[in-house]
């Protein structure tokens, strides 16, 4: 089963995001910070991190740069509420395969997950 790792310090959007994916059938898991985040993903392996840019303490940012050291093969959607072109760019030449604003559309959400799922079987 495919596992992804949903961060955000708003525990009402990991709620959605994990109960729309466990019906989708994946194994989800919730961390609410980044250095949770960097703990689980040593814990579980996902496959796929769904990562808030913005949050107390340890930003999205420097999360993705740590979680790419740790697994350069992890998949990382940046989620974010703001909009912001250079701070999309930055992420993506990071390493970060998406970035998806809020409010998130489900259904776009899902596509994009499986096409990392299936990139990353290649």
């Amino acid at each position: 089963m495919d596992k992804i790792l949903v961060v955000d310090d708003e525990i009402e959007v990991c709620h959605v995001l994990k109960d729309f994916l466990d019906l989708k059938g994946y194994e989800t898991h919730i961390a609410l910070n980044g250095s949770d985040a960097l703990s689980k993903i040593k814990d579980i392996d996902p496959c796929i991190v769904l990562l808030d840019i913005i949050m107390p303490g340890m930003g999205g940012i420097d999360v993705l740069k740590e979680m790419k050291e740790i697994d350069p093969k992890i998949g990382i959607i940046m989620v974010t509420a703001v909009a912001d072109h250079e701070l999309a760019m930055r992420a993506l030449e990071l390493g970060a395969y998406d970035y998806i604003t809020k409010p998130l559309n489900l259904d776009y959400l899902e596509l994009v997950v499986l096409a990392k799922i299936i990139d990353l079987l290649e």
